[in-house]
């Protein structure tokens, strides 16, 4: 590797050629390789973003380290906050150095390497190492399940099983004109909840939608619900005829009700067509205030009723922060939170943050024990780059 520079074609084919359990591992030769390095790790956050498991390289001195680290308050919980790499003093004179390791702002976790000389193009090719660790596992997850295992530090239900294979793999996406972020808590009893979204060419499509009941039937009902939605959407549907879609199929199949919220967001004008089936409305942030968006509520799919849904329109100014979110945010405990306050506090923080506080607030308020699911998501639009007021997304925000 000509210069000590990643290769990434090398590193990539290097991957590729390995098992797919077996990502870290060929990072840490790599850097072993160039560096010297040792003690190489991966500190996957978990499926609750509470804790952080260690993947060690084979061979590694923390190979038989598996306990789950508290993540809160952690070194690793600031470098992934500021998504900023750490470094301090290590062992025998050496440096023990902390990197994000991120997908498009998704946190997927840490990188920890300890360095016997650490200057600053060694500093920066271990990033370039963390960020292509990123891709590959973000590949290799697809065709094992050991960075699906490493993630539970809990038991998991069959409807919590249901439930978060439903969800997008990353719960945050950043784009030039948006940067979103999601997060679900489950309750004791699975609720029903989800949320998705896609990007194509010209088009975000979000969606939140709250299946009612609880445990399997409302994990099989949210299934069938979101199943119908990606079909319409995958079939070229706007928002208007992905609804009827979702409706109809729940009351073909007599499966029970669901509210949600469908938005289309036209990328190039911040445009947003949305169907609202019964939810609760949106707030929005702009220029310092937070204030309900003034919606109108259609019924929630699967109720028979003679009236159809209709499109209402809502459009995005660069700046605007927008919040969805399910009843489990506002009902019975959670009603003790002050949505309104702690998203204002929250606006110069990035969105996955401002999730993070968000649902701590509300687990906090009900002592940790929901007794329904409660979900957020949250869209910063920042616009196009044709706009004069636009600055694009803040890695750092």
């Amino acid at each position: 590797m000509e210069g000590g520079d990643l290769e990434l074609g090398e590193l990539l084919a290097a991957a590729e050629a390995a098992p797919p359990g077996e990502s870290v591992d060929v990072v840490a030769r790599d850097l072993q390789k160039r560096f010297g390095a040792e003690r190489v790790s991966f500190l996957f956050v978990d499926l609750i973003g509470q804790r952080l498991v260690r993947l060690a390289a084979a061979g590694s001195a923390d190979a038989d380290d598996a306990g789950p680290v508290e993540l809160l308050g952690s070194v690793y919980d600031e470098v992934l906050r500021s998504q900023r790499q750490h470094v301090e003093p290590g062992g025998q004179g050496g440096r023990r150095v902390i990197t994000p390791v991120t997908n498009r702002g998704d946190c997927i976790g840490v990188l920890e390497v300890s360095l016997q000389s650490a200057d600053d193009t060694v500093l920066r090719q271990v990033r370039e190492a963390a960020h292509a660790l990123a891709y590959i596992i973000v590949t290799d997850r697809r065709f094992t399940d050991l960075y699906h295992l490493t993630r539970r530090t809990t038991e998991t239900s069959l409807a919590a099983e249901i439930q978060h294979q439903l969800l997008p793999s990353a719960p945050c996406c950043e784009a030039r004109q948006f940067t979103l972020a999601a997060g679900l808590v489950p309750a004791d009893d699975i609720g029903g909840d989800t949320y998705d979204y896609t990007l194509d060419r010209d088009t975000l499509h979000l969606s939140i939608t709250d299946a009612m009941g609880h445990d399997t039937n409302s994990a099989l009902l949210a299934t069938l619900l979101l199943g119908a939605l990606r079909r319409a959407r995958r079939s070229g549907c706007d928002a208007l005829r992905q609804a009827h879609h979702a409706h109809q199929a729940l009351l073909s199949h007599s499966r029970g009700l669901a509210t949600g919220q469908l938005l289309c967001v036209d990328l190039a004008s911040g445009r947003c067509e949305l169907v609202n089936a019964g939810h609760p409305r949106p707030l929005r942030l702009r220029a310092g205030t937070v204030e309900e968006v003034p919606l109108s509520a259609n019924l929630p799919f699967g109720v028979s009723a003679p009236t159809g849904y209709r499109v209402q329109e809502l459009q995005l100014l660069p700046g605007d922060r927008l919040v969805l979110l399910t009843d489990g945010m506002q009902e019975r405990g959670a009603a003790a939170v002050d949505l309104a306050a702690v998203i204002h506090d929250t606006r110069t923080l990035h969105p996955r943050e401002a999730v993070r506080s968000l649902t701590a607030a509300v687990l906090h308020a009900c002592h940790g024990s929901l007794r329904d699911d409660a979900t957020v998501l949250i869209l910063d639009w920042h616009g196009t780059l044709d706009h004069p007021d636009d600055t694009g997304p803040d890695p750092q925000r």
